[in-house]
């Protein structure tokens, strides 16, 4: 058996991604948070586990964290203060992580690996990570997780073109407490990519999903106005050809960023469905909330199939 717990959890995609490479050694997930509500809501409708998803990690002691070994964490970007480690020691104030990371919820990650020293870690986080704070952030990030915490650790940043068809770059940072075989050339990525935008469509789509007459103008206008002001903002139009941009949690307010052209019609927005299908969810992925709440979640969440394929990799490693 492989134990995980999952931080951060969202609707379980990170989850999901490594309960399929794990498939053949009986993951179980044994820990799971996540704070929003209408997450946990899909969450629990897609995984039937025996305990609560706790919802703010922040108030978990880290002796009531179960034994794991891989710990998952999708953790929020949040700006990190750096002081000085020599004026902290002249006030007697802690240094190492928890003086470079707290207040952050990426102490929260740190504070767990130093208490139960996992075999293993996934982070997930969005690409501009690495230039954050310009770069600071993520030299204290990879600080932590090397220097004060003793892991060795590996970065890349993928695209999920290469499983579905949707430009979505994020970081993939994963750790290990044993010094193991590990290399991202090893990646298995898909000869044929990710595919387009015909083979995730659902077919006969609600008349709810179209534009407006009145928003389809005034996206119309407002792209416009920063074309003539040579700024590149606007909304993105696809075919049954295209790859899309990048899903995100705003989607909900207008889908302007992924608007599906219609013959004679304006344009549409995504289903829910498609969204997920977007970011390589299985058709049998439960989607018990509102479309709004639905575009918020996969917006957030990730690609499922580049989890898996870093997830086997990670597996590799771990067994040689």
């Amino acid at each position: 058996m492989v134990r995980f717990i999952d931080l951060f959890a969202g609707i379980g995609g990170i989850r999901m991604g490594f309960e399929q490479a794990f498939a053949d050694e009986d993951p179980k997930t044994v820990f799971v948070s996540e704070w929003n509500k209408f997450s946990n809501k899909t969450y629990e409708a897609n995984f039937q586990d025996d305990f609560k998803i706790v919802g703010d990690i922040t108030q978990v002691p880290s002796e009531d964290i179960p034994d794991h070994d891989i710990l998952l964490a999708g953790f929020p970007c949040q700006p990190f203060s750096i002081a000085g480690v020599s004026k902290k020691n002249s006030m007697g104030r802690p240094t190492g992580f928890q003086d470079k990371t707290q207040g952050t919820l990426f102490f929260e990650v740190a504070r767990i690996i130093d208490a139960k020293r996992p075999k293993a870690f996934l982070l997930e986080n969005v690409k501009n990570l690495v230039s954050h704070n310009h770069g600071n952030t993520f030299n204290v990030i990879m600080s932590v997780l090397t220097e004060d915490l003793g892991y060795h650790v590996y970065w890349k940043i993928i695209d999920g073109k290469n499983w579905t068809p949707q430009h979505r770059e994020r970081i993939y940072i994963v750790g290990f407490r044993d010094d193991v075989d590990f290399n991202w050339d090893d990646l298995e990525v898909p000869s044929n990519g990710g595919g387009v935008f015909a083979d995730i469509r659902e077919p006969n789509v609600p008349d709810k999903y179209t534009l407006s007459d009145k928003l389809w103008t005034y996206l119309q206008n407002y792209a416009a106005k920063h074309r003539a002001a040579g700024n590149g903002f606007g909304y993105g139009l696809i075919g049954p050809d295209s790859t899309t941009r990048t899903l995100s949690a705003r989607y909900y307010k207008d889908g302007s960023e992924i608007l599906v052209k219609q013959d004679g019609e304006n344009p549409r927005r995504l289903t829910p469905r498609e969204c997920a299908r977007l970011q390589g969810f299985p058709d049998s992925f439960v989607i018990p909330v509102s479309d709004t709440q639905a575009y918020r979640q996969f917006g957030n969440s990730v690609c499922v199939p580049a989890v898996a394929a870093v997830a086997r990799l990670m597996k590799r490693s771990l067994e040689e």
